[in-house]
């Protein structure tokens, strides 16, 4: 809204300094540059991580398969905080040693997590194993890669609108301090006699 307010300096005016006109055009190019760059480098940046998180989903799919995994007992400890993501926030997990088969056929035993509020032996819960049977994380969903792609596309259109007013006001920044040093430099030709009487002033 300031690059707005500053293109006033535009109207003519016999106390219109130069770089007012200065500041004007600055903030109209960096306007057009925040309204033109800024969707441009979210919508690249967003499109490459779609890519990337897309490719990611797929590798995942075909690397992690869905097994059914049996109880043998629960261990000792108690129930563990909910998946976060699991659809509902409800649901208890318990930390207990199971049995499953590998996607290869080859018997698995081993500590895993179950959705089981009190699980007993022989209960069945679902697990994610890689494609040698090692318990792992979902994969990764379209949505959710979806999502993250948008968000990143989002946060580095805002973070180029930032770059290019943080230029613009450091330019700004630059101008203040040289017109000052006039300002400072006209003053001391003045001298300390200015506005004494028989000064010529």
């Amino acid at each position: 809204m300031r690059a707005i307010t500053g293109l006033w300096r535009w109207r003519r005016n016999p106390l219109r300094r130069t770089t007012d006109l200065v500041e004007a055009w600055l903030a109209l190019a960096v306007l057009l540059l925040v309204l033109l760059a800024a969707p441009l480098a979210g919508a690249a940046a967003g499109t490459s991580v779609h890519g990337t998180l897309q490719k990611a989903v797929r590798d995942q799919r075909r690397d992690r398969h869905h097994v059914v995994a049996v109880v043998v007992r629960k261990l000792s400890r108690g129930p563990l905080a909910p998946d976060p993501e699991t659809p509902s926030g409800r649901d208890a997990h318990s930390r207990v040693t199971a049995e499953w088969t590998a996607p290869d056929g080859t018997p698995r035993r081993g500590t895993a997590v179950a959705d089981l509020k009190s699980p007993l032996p022989g209960d069945r819960f679902p697990i994610w194993t890689d494609r040698h049977g090692r318990i792992t994380s979902r994969p990764l969903d379209g949505g959710t890669a979806d999502t993250q792609a948008a968000l990143a596309g989002f946060g580095a259109a805002v973070l180029t609108a930032g770059l290019l007013d943080s230029g613009r006001r450091l330019i700004l920044w630059h101008m203040i301090r040289r017109r000052h040093a006039r300002w400072d430099r006209a003053w001391a030709e003045a001298g300390p006699d200015w506005g004494k009487a028989d000064t010529g002033s």
